[in-house]
């Protein structure tokens, strides 16, 4: 849900190689429980693993940090009353940015996907069910988690480690766009060894700059969901599940 604008990097921002650090322990734990784990408890224990860590990193410190990492999410990860108007205007603007950017890129998504996957079988629609089903779970075990994480914490203190940014779309944004995906990746292809899994580097970059362009993770968070979404129904359409 779209937050204020990200503020100026604070005098005592930690350095680089304590965020890299971070991810690679977090991406280290949450390797060994993907794999630890039961099947039907991989997703749930992984998604608390990163929500415990944006806890521990970000979260359980003032307000006015929390928004800083883009957290916020319209108040829900601040410590003060909860304000309706202030959530439903921060899950609107979500939503529109969300959307809007799934309007536009998920027609060049498929046609990726295609050539990426190189389907045997033709383009069937598959029931929209398994959708709606999977939505729920989609949004709050794997695309928060893995948002607020990547993009709230891990962006945001690379961010503050280094300053530097170019303007892109509407967007400033510097070398922790780049290291934030490609961390991103690895962590996927470490909890299950495929060199396909390698190609969300793309989508994390899109969700990177959403998490600029917009001050927080809500988006990021949406349209992280809905292309996993997506995904999964290419899928199924495709024959492959």
């Amino acid at each position: 849900m779209s937050d204020a604008p990200h503020t100026p990097v604070p005098p005592a921002a930690k350095p680089a190689w304590f965020a890299v650090g971070m991810a690679l322990l977090v991406t280290a734990v949450v390797t060994v429980l993907s794999y630890a784990l039961p099947a039907a408890e991989q997703a749930s224990g992984v998604g608390l693993a990163f929500l415990l860590a944006t806890y521990l990193l970000v979260l359980r410190r003032d307000n006015a940090t929390v928004r800083r990492y883009g957290l916020s999410l319209g108040g829900l990860f601040e410590s003060e009353p909860l304000s309706l108007r202030r959530v439903a205007g921060a899950a609107a603007g979500a939503f529109a940015w969300a959307f809007g950017v799934a309007l536009l890129v998920f027609p060049a998504f498929w046609f990726g996907w295609v050539a990426w996957w190189k389907p045997e079988s033709g383009f069937v629609p598959a029931p929209p069910h398994g959708v709606w089903e999977d939505s729920l779970g989609q949004l709050l075990v794997i695309a928060l988690p893995e948002e607020a994480f990547y993009r709230g914490y891990l962006q945001s203190a690379l961010d503050d480690a280094w300053p530097k940014r170019i303007r892109v779309l509407g967007a400033d944004l510097g070398p922790s766009l780049l290291v934030t995906s490609a961390l991103f990746a690895l962590g996927h292809l470490a909890t299950h060894v495929d060199a396909n899994r390698l190609a969300v580097f793309f989508p994390a970059l899109l969700f990177g700059w959403l998490r600029a362009r917009t001050g927080g993770i809500g988006a990021s968070v949406l349209l992280h969901a809905l292309a996993n979404l997506f995904s999964a129904y290419l899928a199924r359409s495709y024959g492959f599940s």
